[in-house]
This record gives C-alpha cells, sequence and structure tokens, in this order.
C-alpha cells in the first residue's frame, strides 16, 4: 500500500516582491511613453512615514538607471535619514527591466542630438518629454509628492543627460546630480546658454556634479571642463557644486556620491533638523 504523502505547493508569486524587505517597500507601476514608443518600470520606494503621516508631503528623487541604481540608492536613502538627519524621501527608480541593449536603450535616451551622435541615438529630447509631460504628472497623480523639492540623478550616460536637462529645463528638478557624466556624445550641447532663464521669483535649482578622481581621465578632464565653464557664470539658472571623490571610481563609488550630493542639496534642512534634536 502506498503511503499518501503531502506536497506542499509552492505559494502564488507576490505582485511585488520588493514588499517584503522594508527598505525598499513601495510600489511598481508601468509607464508607456508616446515620446519614446516604449515602457520603463517604475519602482517606487516610500518613506517609512508615508502612511502614518496622510497630510504630509516628501520630497522625490527620480532614479535614472533603475534597473541597477534604484535598490542600492533606495537603502542608501534610508541610511542617510537614520544617521545625518537627510529627509526622508520617495525614491523612483526609472527602469528598462532588462540590461539587455535590445530592452535597454539608456545610449539612446541618455544622448543628444548631435553632429557626433549615431543616427540610431540622441532620444534625449524625447526622453526630457516623457519625464515632463508623463512620468511626473502619473507619480504625482499617485503619491503625495512636494514639487518643489524634485531630485533627478544620473550616473555616467545617464550623468550626461542630467546636465543636458540642466540647461534644457533649469526649472524642472529643484536638485540635480550628475555622477562621473560621459560626456562622448554631443559635449558642445553642454556648454550652450540655457534654454529659458531662470524666473527671479522661484527658488535657485541646485546641481551636483561628482567626480571620482580614479575615474578615466578623459572623464575628469571633461567634468573639470564643464564645471569651471559654469561656475564661471554668474548667470547660470543653479547653484553649483563640484565633488570630487579622491578615491572614487567610475561606478562603483555612487553611494558615496550620492549621500555627499545629497548632503549638500538639503544642507538647510538638515541643519535645521540637528538643531532640532539638540533642543
Amino acid at each position: 500500500m502506498l503511503s499518501m504523502v503531502s506536497i506542499a505547493q509552492p505559494a502564488p508569486a507576490s505582485p511585488h516582491p520588493t514588499a517584503h524587505l522594508p527598505a525598499l517597500a513601495g510600489d511598481h507601476f508601468e509607464q508607456p511613453s508616446r515620446y519614446t514608443d516604449r515602457t520603463y518600470h517604475i519602482h517606487v520606494r516610500l518613506p517609512e512615514a508615508y502612511e502614518a503621516q496622510p497630510d504630509r508631503r516628501w520630497p522625490v528623487v527620480y532614479v535614472l538607471d533603475g534597473d541597477s541604481l534604484f535598490p542600492l540608492l533606495a537603502p542608501t536613502h534610508l541610511f542617510l535619514h537614520y544617521d545625518v538627519r537627510l529627509p526622508d524621501a520617495i525614491v523612483v527608480g526609472i527602469a528598462y527591466g532588462s540590461f539587455d541593449p535590445a530592452v535597454n536603450k539608456r545610449h539612446v535616451d541618455f544622448s543628444a542630438p548631435g553632429a557626433d551622435t549615431p543616427a540610431d541615438e540622441g532620444g534625449a529630447p524625447a526622453f526630457l518629454d516623457f519625464l515632463r509631460e508623463e512620468l511626473l504628472p502619473a507619480t504625482e497623480a499617485r503619491y503625495r509628492i512636494e514639487t518643489t523639492r524634485r531630485v533627478l540623478l544620473g550616473q555616467s550616460r545617464s550623468g550626461y543627460f542630467v546636465l543636458w536637462s540642466a540647461l534644457q529645463a533649469p526649472d524642472l528638478f529643484w536638485g540635480r546630480i550628475a555622477s562621473n557624466p560621459a560626456l562622448s556624445r554631443d559635449r558642445e550641447a553642454l556648454f550652450l546658454p540655457p534654454a529659458t532663464p531662470r524666473p527671479p521669483a522661484t527658488e535657485e535649482p541646485r546641481v551636483v556634479l561628482a567626480s571620482g578622481a580614479r575615474d578615466a581621465g578623459f572623464r575628469v578632464v571633461g567634468a573639470q571642463a564643464w564645471y569651471a565653464h559654469w561656475h564661471a557664470h554668474p548667470d547660470r539658472p543653479w547653484a553649483l557644486q563640484l565633488d570630487v571623490l579622491p578615491d572614487g571610481t567610475h561606478a562603483a563609488s555612487i553611494g558615496e556620491a550620492y549621500g555627499r550630493a545629497m548632503r549638500w542639496l538639503f544642507r538647510e534642512d538638515i541643519a535645521q533638523a540637528a538643531t532640532a534634536a539638540a533642543e
């Protein structure tokens, strides 16, 4: 006689597996774009107190190259909130869903059209329209976002896009972080006058350029040249900070670059929180 053995059935997969990782807990949705003609995976990490404080609005950090940077920087932000009183924030990772170049179009989305840009690249204007007309309205409709505290972060190619967008749409983001930007496509566009001047009544946006001293020499030189050019322009539309990481490499130092940049962007908030804690 055969014994009856109970075989446990596998539990159904969670639609949002990161919900079981508290440092990444939040949301995920797909955002199609009529501008780029593709669909993006949008990963969202919500602040720990998001549900407990239903009337509060939160700063937001939009992370390009979200396939790799979102799962790294979302917990990094939480630890900075714990250790240095950085305001907690909604972190939005903009991802493709794969590293396969057939799916991951960062070489298209993050390069501007120009004489040295291949014909199948140069999609930065369309990607900027996607952000401005589709993604930002979608996230701001879904979540309680403080729209005056938007931050955009990019690394390497996406770092180029961050700097390019700072000239094309200076007021779209309050803060921008470009880590080791790759200035290999239409470099001249990064030295042209801003597309629109900043209205005098608005708070001055802020740009941080992070450069690893151990990055490739041409990127280090390019970052220094860009900073020197705009630092010498008192009419630039944003406050500007160059943050050199003495031991920084091209990609692996992004956590340190993020922490240092965010401390500079939110320096008044951090100081205010420290004063309140001391009282």
